[in-house]
């Protein structure tokens, strides 16, 4: 009962402390963080939709490619084809000649038919001569077609190698890191802190009990040091985005605390953990998103006290910079 006294005073306290403009400020920067998470979401889809889109692309234009030379070597087989047949008309023609000269002393039908046909042969060579010319156009123009499509295939393919690169280096940089924070908070990890790494992002979860006292902001030391422990990395990976989201479970916070809501205190928690980490740090706070999750992102949706306790925590989200991955489908 004692105890519940002092802690209505010390809420009372803290209430007093903060005016009510700065929860209201607060709030709409969380809002604003949320927006902001949603839009790199977003973006991080968008892109994996387009590096699929791609890759189907280039998988049409070498079948197209693939039909176009076919259509090519069959085209080329019936200019051969017309070729020996000109070839032949052409010999046929000498032979025709051969026979007027030999024939002229014959008689004057013989010497009409002869010319006849003469005739029939040269019409008949001049329009085998047309399709050949006709033929050999279009496949000039085929070829052309073909050049621009294999320049084209080219271009995808070299972006798309260049996005692939820039993605393993990407995740190259990821597994580093995870590494690096890791090694910076060894000994922490059977004290209510995991660090996993999913979807290219590196993710440190930091229990309730770790950081904060039931319904409080204020960080605990040991929880301090890890956070300072964390901060000397980011400040060696300047590339690296954070984002700070704090969660509660889904008991509502004591009527007359210093909290309107789960809401204000997940934003809180959240701030008072980007404060550590830039406290006496060269990391840019532009680099730093809080975020206040309140109850409504659990890990364990049971109502029991072991699952409220796993969704009482903080999460700091690390994610690469995507600008190299912009520049290259910018252009």
């Amino acid at each position: 009962m004692r105890n519940n006294f002092i802690l209505l005073l010390f809420t009372v306290f803290i209430a007093a402390c903060v005016p009510p403009t700065r929860f209201k400020s607060l709030q709409a920067e969380s809002v604003s963080c949320l927006e902001e998470r949603n839009y790199l979401k977003t973006e991080n889809e968008q892109l994996t939709v387009e590096n699929t889109e791609l890759k189907a692309r280039l998988a049409r234009a070498e079948q197209d490619l693939s039909r176009a030379a076919k259509d090519t070597l069959r085209w080329v087989a019936e200019a051969n084809r017309l070729t020996s047949q000109n070839r032949r008309l052409n010999n046929d023609y000498q032979d025709l000649q051969e026979a007027q000269q030999a024939l002229l002393k014959g008689s004057e039908g013989e010497i009409r038919r002869l010319m006849d046909e003469l005739q029939t042969a040269r019409l008949d060579l001049q329009k085998r001569e047309g399709e050949l010319n006709k033929l050999s156009s279009e496949l000039t123009s085929r070829k052309h077609e073909l050049d621009q499509m294999q320049l084209e295939l080219d271009a995808r393919n070299t972006r798309l190698i260049e996005l692939e690169q820039v993605l393993k280096l990407q995740e190259k940089q990821l597994v580093s890191l995870k590494n690096q924070v890791t090694d910076a908070l060894l000994g922490f990890e059977n004290q209510g802190l995991t660090i996993t790494q999913k979807n290219g992002k590196v993710y440190v979860s930091l229990e309730e009990k770790l950081l904060f006292k039931s319904g409080s902001t204020i960080v605990d030391p040991k929880g301090a040091a890890a956070l300072k422990n964390l901060s000397g990395v980011l400040e060696q990976n300047n590339e690296i985005n954070v984002m700070v989201e704090g969660h509660t479970d889904d008991v509502p916070v004591i009527p007359g605390s210093a909290f309107k809501d789960n809401w204000d205190l997940s934003v809180l928690r959240a701030t008072s953990i980007a404060r550590i980490l830039l406290e006496g740090s060269i990391i840019n706070p532009q680099r730093i998103t809080t975020a206040g999750r309140s109850q409504y992102q659990p890990v364990d949706a049971k109502k029991t006290p072991e699952a409220r306790q796993k969704n009482r925590r903080t999460e700091i989200i690390l994610s690469p910079k995507l600008d190299e991955l912009y520049k290259i489908i910018d252009n």
